[in-house]
């Protein structure tokens, strides 16, 4: 069968550097750390006392506060950031068959604040089973995708992809497959995380995956950086609006850019730790550009997975040069989450908004914090260190590696009439 095309035509955002789209462009092109004292719990007793947290934000400026108590932060966040999208896409509602639009969302835990709050209380009240009748389905990682739907009544195909921190790219993964094999005309994808709690900080913390650098958290997040000691948690959320070309152009949508291909692949190696050759990222990018049909020398651009932890840095980086050759010294390669942080399994979503929006006003946003070369890396590659710079791209990737050895690459490009 023919395969259909399939082009964004929403973006919405809420992240640590910005509560809207624009507002996260213009942070990630000046280079704005997001990173600062965490302000939710006290983290006297913590080996990591800052994050990247969403700033400013009020759920009752965009939900009602009844509606709101029955979700947690993590569903709040998808909810927020798909209005935005939603509208971004001008849909015509009175012509719009829900029956042909899905929700697939991306979400590494799910309502954990909520799931922490409940054990909380439980232990306060001396073993009396008084229990939050949302506590279900708040914390549940699928119910941001059913709260999407209710909201918008949209019927098509809906669930989440649970990987870690690649799931928001599974989801658009399978968002975009779902569409060009005709199962939809329409899917909000993306995903969204609000793991900035008590639980969350000190699990990954026992991990010993967070950077310390308490005395400066502005510079924590350092990709590619020889003192780089972990990666900042962030939270928020990201959504694309995926929609089948023709059913785009028919209704006159702006269309940002097309999907070209999507790939996945797994580690197969360790709970946590990446393959020490990159070998699942190498395949995982490879798979990507066959999905495509793309050459490595057609890629203007990777937005990497870039998490700033000593061992994954590296594998990284020896996995694209495998992959690319002597291609990868013209690569622009980039770490959003020096700026935002590590938003897990929302990770893939915003970054992929940041290549697309790459594509679009022709920027590569930087790689902040670069301040020492690590020898084990290769200094001829360009991780756009600390300025953005302007090229004008037309293929882009972006790589999203998840606990478990769980990998996803999207790969997007600049519309092809």
């Amino acid at each position: 069968m023919k395969l259909r095309r399939v082009v964004v035509t929403g973006l919405g955002a809420l992240t640590p550097i910005g509560n809207t789209v624009q507002e996260y462009w213009e942070g990630l092109i000046n280079g704005v750390s997001g990173a600062a004292p965490i302000t939710y719990f006290d983290t006297t007793n913590f080996k990591t006392k800052f994050a990247c947290e969403v700033k400013n934000f009020n759920v009752e400026d965009f939900i009602d506060r009844k509606e709101a108590r029955k979700m947690d932060r993590y569903a709040q966040y998808a909810v927020v950031a798909t209005d935005e999208a939603v509208k971004d896409a001008a849909f015509d509602f009175e012509t719009l068959d829900k029956d042909r639009v899905g929700v697939i969302w991306g979400s590494g835990i799910g309502g954990l604040e909520t799931f922490q709050e409940e054990v909380i209380n439980w232990t306060n009240s001396k073993n009396t089973p008084k229990f939050n009748p949302f506590f279900i389905p708040k914390m549940i990682a699928d119910i941001a995708g059913g709260h999407i739907s209710i909201r918008y009544g949209f019927r098509g195909p809906n669930f989440t992809t649970v990987s870690a921190c690649a799931s928001s790219t599974n989801a658009m993964i399978d968002a975009f497959n779902y569409i060009r094999l005709g199962h939809a005309d329409v899917i909000i994808t993306g995903g969204s995380e609000a793991a900035v709690t008590i639980a969350g900080m000190g699990g990954f913390n026992a991990l010993h995956a967070l950077s310390t650098r308490n005395d400066s958290p502005e510079t924590a997040s350092r990709p590619m950086d020889k003192d780089r000691d972990g990666f900042v948690l962030g939270e928020g959320a990201g959504t694309i609006i995926l929609e089948e070309y023709e059913h785009a152009v028919a209704r006159g949508a702006k269309i940002y850019c097309e999907i070209g291909g999507g790939g996945m692949s797994a580690d197969a190696h360790h709970i946590t730790a990446p393959h020490p050759e990159g070998l699942g990222a190498r395949n995982v990018m490879i798979n990507c550009l066959r999905d495509a049909g793309l050459k490595p020398e057609d890629v203007d651009g990777v937005n990497m997975h870039g998490t700033s932890t000593p061992l994954g840095d590296i594998a990284e980086s020896k996995a694209i040069l495998e992959v690319f050759g002597e291609h990868a010294y013209t690569l622009n390669l980039n770490s959003t989450k020096s700026m935002t942080g590590h938003l897990l399994g929302a990770a893939g979503a915003i970054e992929t908004i940041s290549c697309i929006l790459s594509l679009k006003h022709g920027i590569v946003p930087p790689t902040i914090n670069h301040f020492t070369d690590d020898e084990n890396i290769d200094p001829k590659l360009n991780f756009t260190f600390n300025t953005a710079q302007k090229r004008d791209m037309k293929v882009v990737m972006s790589n999203t590696f998840g606990f478990g050895g769980h990998n996803a690459c999207v790969l997007i490009k600049k519309l092809e009439e």
